[in-house]
């Protein structure tokens, strides 16, 4: 019998027998041997000066050693290498004896196999982890722990091989090479419930699309779109491991739940000697912060750019590499079943919802853009525009001073190409882009939700949460546990987290506190750019008084104060932005550590609650405030209103008469395209020059020295919270073309260019640059979902105020229905629009200083003319609002009530129409529940039938089992 030992102390690792072979009557299966922790010494022998006579020993030595390993005679002795190599590491000088050990290496390996191998040296045992360290000189406590370390893995049934540090490339790393057998990897595939095939699908497939050949150009082969064939599948149960599709053990589990698994181990074994002395003194983690391990990271299964050379590796990254990750490949669809197998459901989501994310992006992008072309096709239509920049009409309409002092009086038709780009984004079109855009919203999540029902079901996914939020818990979690506490579901001892009502109290007011504190922070450096919009402007409109900046080719006539403080404002803010979320992103970790939540779903949940709240009011602020307060606070020449009172001299900006909805325009499209330009140059550029640097000098080695192991050690580490700011980015875009669409219809198609390059830039880093990431599993995008309902439920309404109350199409249709109703045009909409004012009763801090005003002003004028609805100076309510305010305002209250009521109903009544699960989804989750049920049943009566028949034949009258003896395993954490 194979013995299984547990551990006390609430570990939650099952200890086994390297030395027990598993005799399972059922499989017969025969365990490889264990191989010792390592051929070599882990130690180097002093140098000492190199002199020639110390050379010619040397090589006269080592040709001898040579010379005594003739393939012919020696070929099958274990030990000829390793005597050599200890000769060769006695050697004095470390670079004499790498060169020599290289030359050495290059010969003794024509008669073995391949250092780039993802299998022990025996070639049968498939590498399912490695650990790596450097040997410090005065390291004995992380030797002390390496050592505790990887004999508790092996007790556990781990096999280990480690690689000696003259063998790395640059003399100094150790690489622990780690196996799982059979019996580890059936032992926790039950313990995790980890879903295999007990039986064909027999259910036909009636997805045919009409048409359907259309879309050929936009496969893939089908080996790469279904690697594998479509099976029901049932939890792994070893005791009944016969019932399962079993047809090789070291295929079945495939590498993904291999290294899954293998980690899992990894994160609770021990290293420390005495466990109840120090509970929290477990887990890879902790060794690797520590510095015990340097890395510790599965091995990809070959180079990216060719197969390996060894018939039973898969080469699944060559296959992604060729049909997914290159450029060329934009086009075609993702292959997720591939992705799913190689990386694990959680990165096979994530691209899941990218793709269907761009293909939706796709209908957006072509709406809007139908409306940009709207826009310019009525560009002559534009009757406002005309009338300002007519000389007959803008050229006789003196304006107020925008600024005090340092502005001067100016002419309407100096916005005469505002006036003209704002139309390109501001007409009837934006109005019905806006209405659009809500319902796609609802459109996008509603279809999203049957996808991701589907890949449910096809990556054996349903009933997923349920089961593994036991499964899942945090290492850090479990090792703060000092009680346990009854499951009522369960009826099983739980471990749990004692936490006083003043110490959760604290945790939380501090937490929040800092969130709090940073979106305070963020707050201040917002009004510290809009004092610096202000303080600028003035500047700005000094210098370019006299148009010094039409002597400028092609740009020069349409730069204008305000497009110069838009642009530079904008462009700080973006700054701003990047260098804030640099920092915040430590303190989000830190804090969330601090709060330690008990599953990694809840510590991920945790963790994109507080960084969206963050990056929300740092990325959409500056937007939120050229949209919904600018020139909306102004007051008139002779009370205008200022930032910080009058004694701070910053006055408020001002809209001028072409709106500031090209202004909203300008932000939007400076933010958003810097992040997605400086996000792509981050995640591709900066991984690329690292790895090209770190690998320079290995690069010139033969393939066969160049070991997989330190191919794979060279790249960069895909962090535990990597795919976190993947989702950051895009639900950030998201906000982009949803909260304030109406402002820039193109922002769709911008996303949609990004995203197509988006896509195959993460494909192409995850493959190339990355080191394989250990296989979790997701059954859906987590708490990303939800935000994005909050999203789109706020983007009606921010939308619905951007047409009220930053576009100017509400006061153009007041304007044209209930004051032009015969003739129904918008001639004399400008002069409506412009209230007057008397020069003489500008206070002096307003009017503006000697040799401010242009040429062609004198004393001859005696008003200016602002934006406003106001009654002019001779009027017995002077300087009070008119009636076409009031109008006004009522119009644009009930265009939003209207609009956001039209938008919601259909909303909710699309989402009602729309089922979350596809009916033949349903039926196959009925249909794999049903045979799970049956097929067990029939298992259980033919094994009972066999015992039955085996105790007649023996005259035996014990009670019949109905399962045959089996180790058993004592499974001693409640997570488990």
């Amino acid at each position: 019998m194979h013995r299984i030992t547990g551990r006390t102390g609430g570990d939650s690792l099952i200890e086994m027998s390297p030395t027990d072979s598993f005799n399972d009557d059922m499989n017969g299966y025969h365990q490889q041997p264990s191989s010792s922790s390592g051929s070599l010494q882990q130690g180097e022998s002093a140098e000492s000066p190199l002199t020639p006579d110390v050379c010619v020993e040397t090589c006269e030595s080592l040709n001898a050693s040579l010379a005594s390993l003739a393939p012919s005679d020696h070929s099958d002795n274990p030990h000829i290498e390793t005597q050599t190599l200890e000769h060769i590491n006695s050697l004095t000088g470390l670079s004499r004896k790498r060169a020599l050990f290289l030359k050495f290496r290059s010969r003794i390996d024509k008669q073995q196999q391949s250092k780039d191998s993802v299998f022990f040296r025996d070639g049968l045992r498939r590498i399912d982890f490695v650990l790596s360290y450097v040997d410090d000189k005065d390291g004995e406590r992380k030797q002390e722990r390496r050592r505790v370390y990887e004999s508790n893995l092996e007790n556990v049934g781990l096999e280990l091989e480690t690689e000696d540090k003259i063998e790395s490339e640059d003399g100094k790393t150790y690489f622990v090479k780690i196996h799982a057998p059979w019996e580890v990897l059936a032992t926790y595939a039950d313990v995790l419930k980890i879903k295999v095939p007990f039986k064909a699908n027999d259910i036909p497939d009636n997805s045919e699309m009409p048409m359907n050949w259309l879309s050929t150009p936009f496969r893939l082969p089908e080996h790469i779109m279904h690697p594998e064939p479509d099976y029901f599948t049932a939890p792994f149960n070893k005791s009944k491991s016969d019932f399962f599709l079993i047809d090789n053990k070291d295929t079945f589990f495939p590498p993904s739940t291999r290294n899954r698994i293998v980690y899992y181990i990894l994160s609770r074994c021990y290293y420390i000697s005495d466990e109840c002395a120090e509970k929290d003194k477990k887990g890879i983690k902790r060794l690797l912060n520590n510095g015990t391990y340097s890395a510790a990271y599965a091995l990809h299964d070959c180079r990216y750019w060719k197969k390996s050379r060894d018939a039973n590796c898969e080469s699944e990254r060559f296959s992604l590499y060729k049909y997914w990750a290159g450029f060329g490949s934009f086009f075609k669809e993702q292959p997720l079943n591939l992705i799913r197998k190689y990386y694990g459901e959680k990165i096979g989501i994530y691209f899941a919802w990218l793709g269907f994310y761009t293909e939706m992006l796709l209908f957006a992008a072509i709406v809007g853009t139908i409306c940009f072309v709207y826009g310019v096709l009525t560009y002559d239509d534009n009757e406002w525009s005309k009338e300002i920049c007519s000389e007959k009409i803008g050229g006789e309409i003196v304006m107020c001073p925008l600024c005090d002092k340092k502005c001067g009086y100016w002419k309407l038709n100096a916005t005469c190409n505002s006036s003209w780009q704002s139309h390109m984004f501001d007409n009837v079109g934006t109005v019905f882009f806006a209405i659009f855009m809500g319902i796609w919203v609802t459109l996008f999540l509603e279809f999203w939700k049957r996808r991701q029902a589907r890949l449910e079901y096809e990556w054996d996914l349903v009933d997923f949460e349920e089961e593994q939020q036991q499964l899942q818990l945090r290492p850090e979690y479990e090792t703060k546990c000092t009680n346990r506490k009854l499951n009522r579901i369960t009826q099983e001892m739980e471990l749990i987290l004692e936490r006083t009502p003043t110490n959760l109290m604290g945790k939380l007011f501090v937490c929040w506190a800092t969130v709090l504190l940073w979106i305070s922070l963020i707050i201040a450096c917002i009004i510290g750019v809009i004092a610096y919009r202000l303080a600028v402007y003035a500047a700005f409109a000094s210098i370019m008084k006299d148009s010094p900046t039409t002597n400028l080719q092609v740009v020069g006539h349409l730069i204008t104060p305000q497009l110069a403080t838009s642009v530079t404002a904008s462009c700080i803010n973006f700054i701003i932005i990047m260098i804030l979320n640099l920092m915040y992103e430590r303190v989000a970790v830190w804090i969330t550590d601090m709060e330690i939540p008990k599953t990694h779903l809840e510590y991920e949940n945790k963790l994109t609650v507080k960084m969206f709240l963050f990056q929300f009011v740092n990325y959409y602020s500056s937007c939120f405030y050229v949209a919904f307060f600018k020139g909306k606070f102004v007051g008139y020449p002779g009370d205008y209103v200022y930032m910080f009172g009058k004694w701070s001299k910053l006055r408020n900006e001002e809209c001028d008469p072409g709106g500031c909805l090209i202004e909203l325009t300008t932000q939007l499209v400076i933010v958003m395209t810097g992040k997605q330009v400086w996000g792509n140059i981050q995640e591709a550029l900066v991984p690329w020059l690292m790895n090209w640097w770190g690998s320079r000098k290995a690069r010139s080695h033969p393939e066969t020295l160049y070991s997989r192991w330190e191919q794979d050690h060279d790249l960069q580490g895909f962090g535990q919270l990597g795919l976190f700011y993947e989702y950051l980015e895009m639900v950030i875009q998201f906000g982009f073309i949803t909260l304030f669409v109406a402002s820039f219809p193109l922002a769709p198609l911008m996303a949609l260019m990004n995203n197509i390059i988006e896509v195959r830039v993460d494909a192409w880093k995850l493959t190339t640059q990355f080191r394989r990431p250990v296989a979790a599993k997701a059954h859906s995008i987590g708490a990303w979902q939800e935000i994005l309902n909050g999203m789109a439920v706020l983007s009606v309404v921010t939308n619905a105020f951007i047409v009220a109350f930053t576009s100017d199409m509400i006061p153009r249709l007041v304007y044209m229905y209930a004051y032009q109703p015969e003739e129904l045009n918008m001639k004399g909409y400008i002069n409506s629009s412009l209230s007057v004012f008397n020069i003489s009763e500008i206070p002096l801090a307003n009017r503006p200083e000697d040799g401010e005003n242009p040429l062609w002003f004198n004393n001859s004028i005696t008003t200016c003319r602002y934006r406003d609805y106001r009654y002019p100076p001779d009027h017995e309510k002077r300087y009070t609002h008119t009636m076409q305010f009031w109008h006004i305002l009522a119009a644009k209250l009930a265009f939003i009530i209207i609009m956001e009521h039209v938008v919601f109903v259909v909303k909710f009544f699309v989402a009602w129409m729309i089922p979350d699960i596809p009916s033949d989804v349903r039926a196959r989750v009925k249909r794999e529940r049903y045979l799970v049920q049956e097929y067990l049943h029939n298992y259980e009566v033919e094994k009972l039938k066999i015992q039955l028949s085996q105790n007649s034949h023996n005259d035996c009258n014990c009670t019949p089992m109905i399962y045959p003896s089996l180790p058993k395993h004592e499974v001693l954490s409640e997570c488990l």
